[in-house]
């Protein structure tokens, strides 16, 4: 039986749990329609810190899903690093990306951070290049060793 789209997963991370969700949204501009993907997790229990909200908007030489040809969570650089976003092992490689660059799980606010300055990274460890995504061969599944993920 497929999962309903809008229950949030559970990802387990350097013995920390979180929530997360995908949502699509579209935004109207005087350059016209917008495409945006949000991907944001919530450390659990709720009371122990903020979410963090990775966006990825759609612009000059990069994609994100709006219909056919791509595939729903596809995200990236028309000529480069890509991930798809419904993966955990793609999530677990964003929240590593963002914890190296500061993001604290303990923080009481919404943090919110462009999707776009850790692509690269996340992509790289999740294909191989290094981190934990990366151990797990860049499966869905993270590195036993140190995280695991629940549907």
């Amino acid at each position: 039986m497929p999962r309903h789209p809008k229950k949030p997963r559970r990802l387990i991370a350097d013995g920390r749990a979180y929530l997360w969700t995908l949502r699509h949204s579209h935004s109207v501009a005087d350059s016209g329609r917008s495409c945006r993907e949000s991907l944001t997790l919530y450390p659990q229990p709720a009371s122990v810190g903020g979410p963090l909200r990775i966006v990825f908007t759609e612009g000059p030489g990069r994609y994100v899903p709006g219909g056919a040809p791509l595939g729903s969570g596809d995200v990236g650089y028309i000529r480069g690093a890509s991930l798809n976003l419904h993966e955990p092992g793609a999530v677990r490689a964003l929240l590593d990306a963002a914890s190296t660059r500061g993001w604290q799980p303990e923080g009481r606010r919404v943090v919110e951070i462009d999707g776009w300055t850790l692509l690269k990274a996340a992509a790289a460890a999740q294909s191989g290049s290094g981190g934990p995504a990366a151990r797990a061969g860049g499966r869905d599944v993270p590195a036993p060793e140190k995280s695991a993920w629940r549907p």
